[in-house]
């Protein structure tokens, strides 16, 4: 199966200007653990996750650091630049694998530079537990 196939085309996303607090209220109502960060022209920036979150509050030295880090961080700031990609014309077995070696939970899918998805590794797992 290709991922085209078994991807996710509504992608949630924040831009890179965006504060922290903003991007954690977007993972909250998707009910996502990370999102595509995307420029003012639609193109993938960065990636953010629960983990960069995590990390960030983690290394805010006070709870009032803390509390500048949601209020006033732009998710540019603590984002993971270059996420990985992959093309809709792969399979979801090396999409799988990707994730795997990579130790990440999704790749974000791009046709001609221009994002049109997401695979996660609970997306690729359903396709490969339930294909013959």
């Amino acid at each position: 199966m290709l991922v085209a196939e078994a991807m996710q085309s509504d992608v949630v996303t924040v831009r890179p200007d965006d504060t922290v607090a903003r991007a954690v209220v977007v993972l909250a109502d998707a009910h996502v653990s990370g999102v595509a960060v995307v420029d003012s022209r639609g193109r993938l920036a960065g990636a953010l996750s629960s983990s960069d979150l995590l990390i960030a509050e983690a290394e805010a030295s006070s709870p009032e650091a803390r509390e500048r880090l949601f209020r006033d961080t732009p998710v540019e700031e603590i984002m993971t630049r270059n996420p990985l990609t992959i093309s809709p014309e792969a399979t979801v077995k090396e999409a799988a694998r990707q994730m795997l070696y990579a130790d990440v939970h999704r790749l974000f899918v791009l046709l001609d530079d221009r994002l049109v998805g997401v695979i996660s590794r609970s997306d690729a797992a359903q396709v490969l537990a339930t294909s013959r």
